[in-house]
Protein backbone atom coordinates (compact mmCIF):
# COMPACT_ATOMS: atom_id res chain seq x y z
CA UNK A 1 0.00 0.00 0.00
CA UNK A 2 1.31 3.50 -0.60
CA UNK A 3 0.28 6.45 1.40
CA UNK A 4 0.21 9.39 -0.36
CA UNK A 5 -0.16 13.30 1.19
CA UNK A 6 0.05 16.50 -0.86
CA UNK A 7 1.14 20.10 0.05
CA UNK A 8 1.76 23.44 -1.70
CA UNK A 9 -1.52 24.62 -2.24
CA UNK A 10 -3.25 28.14 -1.29
CA UNK A 11 -4.64 31.04 -2.85
CA UNK A 12 -2.83 32.70 -5.86
CA UNK A 13 -3.41 36.09 -7.93
CA UNK A 14 -4.31 35.06 -12.13
CA UNK A 15 -1.14 34.73 -13.30
CA UNK A 16 0.75 33.53 -10.36
CA UNK A 17 2.40 30.21 -10.09
CA UNK A 18 2.27 27.94 -7.22
CA UNK A 19 4.92 23.92 -6.40
CA UNK A 20 2.60 21.34 -5.55
CA UNK A 21 4.13 18.27 -3.80
CA UNK A 22 2.75 14.94 -3.00
CA UNK A 23 5.03 12.43 -0.72
CA UNK A 24 4.95 9.23 -0.91
CA UNK A 25 5.51 6.37 1.52
CA UNK A 26 4.69 2.79 2.07
CA UNK A 27 6.17 0.94 -0.89
CA UNK A 28 8.65 1.48 -3.58
CA UNK A 29 7.87 4.51 -4.92
CA UNK A 30 9.39 4.05 -8.63
CA UNK A 31 6.86 1.18 -8.83
CA UNK A 32 4.37 3.11 -9.72
CA UNK A 33 3.58 5.85 -12.08
CA UNK A 34 1.77 9.09 -10.75
CA UNK A 35 -0.98 11.52 -12.05
CA UNK A 36 -2.29 14.51 -10.69
CA UNK A 37 -6.50 15.32 -10.97
CA UNK A 38 -8.19 17.90 -9.77
CA UNK A 39 -11.72 18.51 -8.93
CA UNK A 40 -13.98 21.96 -8.40
CA UNK A 41 -16.99 22.17 -6.54
CA UNK A 42 -19.67 20.60 -9.05
CA UNK A 43 -17.49 19.78 -12.12
CA UNK A 44 -16.12 16.12 -12.79
CA UNK A 45 -12.62 14.92 -11.30
CA UNK A 46 -10.66 16.23 -14.01
CA UNK A 47 -6.93 14.96 -15.33
CA UNK A 48 -3.85 17.33 -15.53
CA UNK A 49 -1.00 15.36 -15.48
CA UNK A 50 1.07 12.05 -15.09
CA UNK A 51 4.48 11.24 -15.46
CA UNK A 52 5.83 7.09 -15.98
CA UNK A 53 7.82 5.35 -13.14
CA UNK A 54 11.06 6.30 -14.21
CA UNK A 55 9.96 10.09 -15.10
CA UNK A 56 10.94 9.63 -18.68
CA UNK A 57 7.12 10.17 -19.92
CA UNK A 58 4.74 12.52 -19.05
CA UNK A 59 1.17 13.57 -20.59
CA UNK A 60 -1.28 16.62 -19.47
CA UNK A 61 -4.22 17.14 -20.23
CA UNK A 62 -5.40 19.72 -22.47
CA UNK A 63 -6.39 22.49 -20.56
CA UNK A 64 -3.21 22.55 -18.66
CA UNK A 65 -0.49 22.02 -21.67
CA UNK A 66 2.14 25.00 -21.58
CA UNK A 67 1.22 26.24 -18.14
CA UNK A 68 1.85 22.79 -15.79
CA UNK A 69 4.85 20.68 -15.17
CA UNK A 70 4.61 17.48 -13.57
CA UNK A 71 7.80 16.14 -11.84
CA UNK A 72 9.05 13.54 -10.02
CA UNK A 73 12.15 12.36 -7.16
CA UNK A 74 12.58 9.11 -6.82
CA UNK A 75 15.27 9.29 -4.28
CA UNK A 76 12.94 11.37 -2.10
CA UNK A 77 9.54 9.60 -2.75
CA UNK A 78 8.26 12.48 -4.35
CA UNK A 79 6.03 13.93 -7.05
CA UNK A 80 5.85 17.66 -7.98
CA UNK A 81 3.22 20.10 -10.04
CA UNK A 82 4.72 23.08 -11.27
CA UNK A 83 1.88 25.21 -11.69
CA UNK A 84 2.12 28.87 -13.80
CA UNK A 85 0.37 31.42 -15.39
CA UNK A 86 -2.86 30.43 -13.27
CA UNK A 87 -6.12 31.51 -14.25
CA UNK A 88 -9.31 31.71 -12.12
CA UNK A 89 -10.66 28.42 -13.67
CA UNK A 90 -7.62 26.68 -12.05
CA UNK A 91 -9.24 26.60 -9.19
CA UNK A 92 -9.94 23.13 -7.80
CA UNK A 93 -8.80 20.31 -5.04
CA UNK A 94 -5.69 19.00 -6.14
CA UNK A 95 -4.81 15.08 -5.99
CA UNK A 96 -1.82 13.28 -6.24
CA UNK A 97 -2.71 9.74 -7.03
CA UNK A 98 -0.33 6.65 -7.83
CA UNK A 99 -1.08 4.07 -10.23
CA UNK A 100 0.71 0.05 -10.88
CA UNK A 101 -0.24 0.71 -14.71
CA UNK A 102 2.98 1.26 -16.59
CA UNK A 103 3.09 4.76 -18.79
CA UNK A 104 1.17 7.12 -18.16
CA UNK A 105 -2.66 6.65 -16.91
CA UNK A 106 -4.84 9.50 -17.49
CA UNK A 107 -8.04 7.66 -16.22
CA UNK A 108 -8.94 7.67 -12.51
CA UNK A 109 -9.72 4.13 -12.27
CA UNK A 110 -6.29 3.52 -13.53
CA UNK A 111 -5.08 4.68 -10.22
CA UNK A 112 -5.10 2.91 -6.77
CA UNK A 113 -4.16 4.81 -4.14
CA UNK A 114 -5.28 8.73 -3.90
CA UNK A 115 -3.84 11.55 -1.25
CA UNK A 116 -6.37 13.79 0.37
CA UNK A 117 -5.76 16.62 -1.69
CA UNK A 118 -4.77 20.60 -1.47
CA UNK A 119 -6.85 23.46 -2.56
CA UNK A 120 -5.72 25.85 -4.95
CA UNK A 121 -7.84 29.03 -4.79
CA UNK A 122 -6.99 31.68 -7.88
CA UNK A 123 -8.19 34.88 -7.16
CA UNK A 124 -9.20 37.30 -10.24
Amino acid sequence: QVQLAESGGGLVQTGGSLRLSCTASGRTFSNYAMGWFRQAPGKEREFVAAISRSGGRTYYGDSVKGRFTISRDNAKNMVYLQINSLKPEDTAVYSCAASVTSGVPIIPLNYHYWGQGTQVTVSS
